[in-house]
């Protein structure tokens, strides 16, 4: 029975990958004991005992590595915990610097390098892009009010304002383009990136790198319908030689490690590059529905062993995320609170 801690596991309007994770790892061929790390005590994976065996609160990463360490050591000690597999960007950087101090404490990851990790910066996807073979819109790096203007007056409406690692917005006139630049400028601060909307088809791809050029599957989907915070409620498999092939040259040209989604716009014969995510999306269950188990082959992976490699699966099969509803003891809430586990 392996130990592993999973983050990710906040079930809400939007979503974290914990729970698809967890549901994968459950229906691998590994025996797993799951233990959960949440931010706040009303994640509701936290009440899914079904799922998760034990749930503990962790500081959050803005509050710096001393502590995040200190409680990730104290679950450790306390659950005998042999891989952990985070999954939400605000703490990979976090999991990333301290691979080497947890790999001394025998806890095994498999994460992307920190140089792998600044790909998913707005202004490093021109250099991706080109590398994978595939385009990307017309992207603007803005610092200022002067650069803005001379931005806006080069693209078309609407344009998307990017933070440089986090948000989005669509704006249809100067003026909301300037008020979306002052929100992510406070926000998130400099450089705002400006992009050009490019219309066509979203289409995403979710693989796990093993590190040196090769993959341990790939699977490419089509959004069907989205929510208003842009999560992916419905969707279906593809197989598009382009971007199968563009995201297999993603993998080689940068060796990359661990888990990853790409997202972009497929209009006729060009594939245009939207975003990298250096981890699994919340949609991975989709994955492991079509025969792919993704978790199962990067805890396999992080267990320093050879997962399989095989990745043919259908098109055409559905995806539908649902709402459900659960009643339980108070009483968990109360120790999450006042004990930070249950």
């Amino acid at each position: 029975m392996i130990k592993v801690a999973v983050s990710g596991i906040n079930a809400v309007d939007n979503p974290g990958p914990g729970l698809g994770i967890i549901k994968g790892l459950r229906e691998g061929k590994t025996p797993v004991s799951i233990v959960g790390l949440a931010y706040d005590a009303m994640e509701p994976g936290v009440y899914l005992t079904e799922l998760i065996d034990r749930a503990y609160l962790m500081p959050y990463p803005s509050e710096g590595e001393e502590p995040f360490l200190n409680r990730f050591l104290y679950i450790k000690e306390r659950e005998g915990l042999e891989v952990v597999i985070p999954t939400l960007d605000a703490e990979l950087p976090l999991f990333i610097d301290l691979a080497p101090q947890l790999a001394s404490y025998g806890l095994k990851t498999f994460l992307p390098t920190r140089e792998q990790f600044r790909l998913r910066a707005k202004d490093r996807l021109p250099g991706v892009a080109e590398a994978m073979g595939i385009k990307i819109p017309t992207t603007l790096s803005v610092s200022s009010y002067e650069e803005l203007g001379r931005a806006l007056s080069e693209l078309r409406f609407p344009v998307m304002v990017k933070g440089l690692f986090y948000k989005a917005l669509r704006a249809y006139t100067e003026a909301e383009a300037r008020q979306h630049f002052q929100t992510i400028a406070a926000e998130w601060g400099y450089p705002v990136i400006l992009q050009e909307v490019v219309e066509g088809e979203e289409m995403n791809v979710v693989g796990v790198g093993d590190g040196e050029g090769g993959h341990f599957g790939l699977l490419a989907i089509k959004k069907l319908w989205i929510t208003s915070l842009g999560k992916i409620w419905t969707g279906v498999t593809v197989t598009h030689p382009g971007l199968l092939t563009a995201a297999e040259e993603f993998v080689r040209h940068f060796r990359w490690r661990g888990a990853f989604e790409l997202e972009t716009i497929v209009s006729g014969e060009d594939i245009y590059l939207i975003e990298i995510n250096p981890r699994f999306p919340a949609w991975v269950y989709f994955a492991v529905g079509v025969g792919i188990n993704l978790p199962e082959r990067l805890l396999r992976a992080a267990l320093g062993q050879e997962p399989e490699r095989d990745w043919e699966y259908p098109a055409g099969k559905l995806y539908i995320r649902f709402t459900d509803d659960l009643v339980t003891d108070l009483e968990i809430f109360q120790h999450m609170v006042t004990r930070g586990e249950r």
